[in-house]
C-alpha cells in the first residue's frame, strides 16, 4: 500500500461545514445608542459634512477628504453609496439624534470568510461616546452572526489613535506592513488587527457588560472601561502602546 505522504506534514484544520457567508448588503443595524443605515448622499451627507464642518485633522489618515464644501463632500457620498466594496454606512447617534459618522466594510471575502471594518470616519461629537462604541459593536456583531471567521481592523501605523482603539475593542495585534501603500502623496505604513470567530462569544460578552446601563453611573460615566474586559481575550498587544 502506498503512503499518503502528505500526513506526515502539518496541514490546516479541515473544515467540513464551512459556507461561505454573503456579503453585506442593504443593512440596517440599531442597539440602545447607535443606529446605522446604508450611506446616503440624499438622507445624510449634509448633516454629516456639518458635523465634520472645522475638523480637517479627521481626515489625516484617510485616504478621502478633507472637503472643501458640502457639495464636495455630497458628490463623494454619491460616488460611493451603494458600493459593496466599501460598503458604507451612516451612524447616528441615538442620544442625540443626529447623524455624526461614517463606517465601512471593506475587503470582504466571503470566500475565505475575511472582512475588514474601515473609513471610519467620526466626528467630534460621536466620537469618545457610547454610540461610537456600539456601532463597531454592532457591524462586529452582523459580520460573525453572518457566519465570517475573521473581522479586521487596518489603519496608518503612526495613528495611534486608532491603534489605541483597536487594541480597546479587542482586536490582537498582528504586525506592520512597512512601506504598504502611498496615500495622499506620503508612505503609509499599515499596522493590522484582527479577530476571529473563535475570540468573538468572549468578546461580545465584554461588550454587552460594557454597553449594559448599570456600567454607567448618572452622569454616564463608565465605571469599567471596555480595554479591561477585552484585555483577557486578545492573544496579542500592540508594542507601541506598552507603558
Amino acid at each position: 500500500m502506498t503512503q499518503d505522504k502528505s500526513s506526515s506534514r502539518p496541514l490546516g484544520a479541515l473544515l467540513p461545514h464551512w459556507t461561505p457567508p454573503p456579503a453585506p448588503d442593504k443593512i440596517r443595524l440599531r442597539g440602545s445608542f447607535a443606529e446605522l443605515a446604508p450611506l446616503s448622499a440624499e438622507e445624510h451627507a449634509a448633516l454629516l459634512y456639518r458635523a465634520y464642518a472645522g475638523h480637517d485633522e479627521i481626515w489625516d489618515y484617510m485616504p478621502n477628504g478633507p472637503f472643501s464644501s458640502a457639495a464636495q463632500y455630497h458628490r463623494w457620498v454619491r460616488d460611493h453609496e451603494g458600493k459593496p466594496d466599501p460598503y458604507f454606512l451612516a451612524i447616528r447617534n441615538l442620544e442625540t439624534d443626529q447623524w455624526e459618522g461614517v463606517a465601512s466594510f471593506l475587503r470582504v471575502s466571503p470566500d475565505a470568510g475575511s472582512i475588514e471594518v474601515g473609513f471610519i470616519s467620526y466626528s467630534p461629537s460621536l466620537q469618545r461616546t457610547r454610540a461610537s462604541t456600539e456601532a463597531m459593536y454592532l457591524m462586529m456583531k452582523w459580520a460573525f452572526d453572518a457566519g465570517y471567521r475573521r473581522y479586521e481592523w487596518k489603519c496608518n501605523a503612526l495613528n495611534l489613535p486608532s491603534r489605541v482603539a483597536a487594541q480597546r475593542l479587542g482586536f490582537s495585534f498582528e504586525g506592520v506592513f512597512r512601506q504598504a501603500a502611498v496615500v495622499k502623496g506620503r508612505n503609509r505604513d499599515t499596522a493590522w488587527f484582527a479577530i476571529i470567530d473563535a475570540e468573538w462569544p468572549a468578546l461580545k460578552e465584554a461588550f454587552e457588560a460594557w454597553l449594559a446601563p448599570s456600567n454607567f453611573d448618572a452622569k454616564g460615566q463608565q465605571r469599567e472601561r471596555l480595554g479591561d474586559l477585552t484585555r483577557l481575550v486578545r492573544v496579542s498587544s500592540d508594542p507601541a502602546l506598552d507603558p
